[in-house]
Parts: C-alpha cells; structure tokens; sequence
C-alpha cells in the first residue's frame, strides 16, 4: 500500500503554554490525514448521511507512540498508509515527521458503521471497490 503524505503546520492554537504540541492534537492532525485521503477516494463522510446505505467510519481503537515533541511554527507531515481493509473495518498506520525526525508512530483501527442506524454494518461494495484498489497498491 502506498503511503499519503498530508502537511501540517503548528499553530498557537496547537501548543501549550510552553509552546509545546499539547498530546491530543496529534490525534487531530491524524484524523484530518484520514479524513482527506478518505475524501480524495471519493468518501465524503457528510454525504454518507443521504444515503439509505451510507456508513460512517468511526475510531474504534487507537494506539499512539510519541517520540519527539512537535512545536510552535514546525512544519509537519502525517503519514498515512492503509494496513487492512476488512468488510466492516480498517487499519490505518500514521506516522507524523518533522522533516525525516519521527515525532509519532501512530495505529488507528476504524469500524464501520450504517449512517442512520449507528450499528456496525459492512461497507457498502461501491465504497469497498474504491479502496481496495488503494488497499492493494
């Protein structure tokens, strides 16, 4: 699988008063990678919600290292590659970078689930089709 790359950089807002990356707004800056590379294949989570078989992808569980910190004014990069793709869930490795410094090493499992009913579903074949060739590359 081939490996998205999504710019990020530090703003005030991101930081602690010592202008240090407060620990949760990594997480932040790996769901907007995901949802972007989401959006790029065509799945754009709002319009899910028209759809009498739409889904929604939700955090199910998520593990992150942290290795250096981010800080104020640092440009960033999130890097995202897709480890599996099942019916009902997938497995996202992301990875942030300062340069080639790792700053995170990041496991992300997302479930699926239907858009109005909010219980886990499979994803819809079109939707599927459209990541596995991504899944597979």
């Amino acid at each position: 699988m081939q490996n998205v790359r999504f710019p990020i950089r530090v703003y005030w807002e991101d930081t602690d008063a010592g202008g240090i990356v407060y620990h949760a707004n990594y997480l932040k800056f790996m769901e907007r990678a995901r949802s972007d590379l989401l959006r790029q294949l065509g799945f754009g989570q709002d319009a899910q919600r028209d759809r009498d078989d739409g889904v929604l992808f939700v955090v199910a569980s998520l593990n992150i290292n942290y290795h250096r910190a981010a800080k104020l004014d640092d440009d960033l990069e999130v890097v995202t590659r897709l480890e599996k793709l099942g019916r009902a869930s997938l497995i996202f490795e992301q990875n942030i970078f300062r340069g080639k410094e790792r700053i995170t090493t990041g496991k992300v499992r997302i479930g699926v689930i239907g858009a109005r009913s909010h219980m886990p579903t499979p994803i819809p074949d079109d939707l599927y089709e459209k990541i596995r060739p991504w899944a597979e590359a």
